[in-house]
């Protein structure tokens, strides 16, 4: 339960915070001596004014966590003063491998799944992956993708929530994937987002010729059009924020002004500042006020 924290007499510039869907209900007893109040923020989130240079110990990470609480500590902002969130698409903003389930109208979903994995967790180079990838999808007709996005795909919960605070507070949004245009220019349409960037497959006569073409989107090209648009923008560094789920997003976590860690793979949730283990999407916009 929420105990009374007596203020430290030093600036605070960041803030510890704690998402939970009943913030009420935790036992925040392994907090260090000496914390503020917290204030309660957006109905599922605390948030502890502490200094720049404060680290929660690991065993109040571990006993957050064991209640299935995101816990992280960042520099004390509003939403609105960010200007660009890029997001990685598959695993992140919606909820499949797109390139795992078009492998299942051929018969060879496993196959692929186990290449993404491998891809994801950083043992195997990406581009030569995804191209192994894709040159396993040759031969199927081109409605196999439109079945995938009808019947397969959905948005990761807290995706529409957050989509609507970026509109509601100008904060553009731009979707960079490994995967594939045409699920992320239907996301675009369908969402309303700014920008959408990914790979394009190949076609002849209605059927995948297993190649892709044009500028191939791996984990430095992820980096380059994040900082491409933060410079058109005009915005600065601590003003971009980019959130994915695997090893090619990590650039893009390091280059970004918040690295966001979306139920990630170990070497991701290492390279990222904040971590989403619990929350969906919406937990994005509970780190800022």
């Amino acid at each position: 339960m929420l105990a009374a924290f007596a203020f430290e007499q030093m600036p605070m510039t960041h803030v510890l915070v704690i998402q939970h869907p009943r913030p009420d209900t935790l036992d925040l007893s392994a907090l260090p001596a000496g914390l503020p109040a917290p204030v309660r923020h957006r109905q599922n989130t605390l948030r502890f004014a502490v200094a720049a240079d404060f680290r929660l110990p690991e065993n109040a990470v571990l006993a957050l966590q064991a209640q299935e609480a995101d816990v992280g500590v960042l520099p004390d902002m509003a939403f609105a003063d960010l200007g660009l969130i890029v997001s990685d698409m598959d695993s992140t903003l919606i909820t499949i491998e797109c390139v795992d389930e078009i492998a299942a109208g051929v018969g060879l979903k496993e196959q692929v799944a186990a290449i993404t994995e491998q891809s994801m967790r950083g043992e195997l180079d990406f581009e030569q992956s995804l191209r192994r990838r894709v040159a396993l999808l040759k031969g199927l007709p081109e409605s196999e993708l439109q079945r995938v996005y009808d019947e397969v795909l959905q948005l990761t919960p807290g995706a529409e929530t957050l989509l609507a605070e970026c509109r509601a507070h100008g904060v553009k949004f731009m979707l960079v994937s490994g995967g594939f245009t045409f699920f992320t220019e239907r996301l675009r349409q369908r969402l309303g987002f700014e920008y959408g960037f990914a790979n394009e497959l190949v076609s002849h006569n209605g059927r995948l010729s297993g190649e892709l073409s044009g500028r191939l989107i791996d984990a430095q090209t992820k980096a380059d059009l994040l900082a491409e648009y933060r410079d058109r923008l005009g915005l600065r560094r601590e003003q971009t924020l980019a959130m994915g789920d695997g090893a090619n997003d990590i650039p893009m976590l390091q280059a970004a002004g918040f690295g966001v860690a979306f139920r990630a793979k170990p070497k991701a949730e290492a390279a990222a500042d904040v971590r989403i283990r619990f929350g969906g999407l919406e937990a994005v916009r509970g780190w800022f006020r």
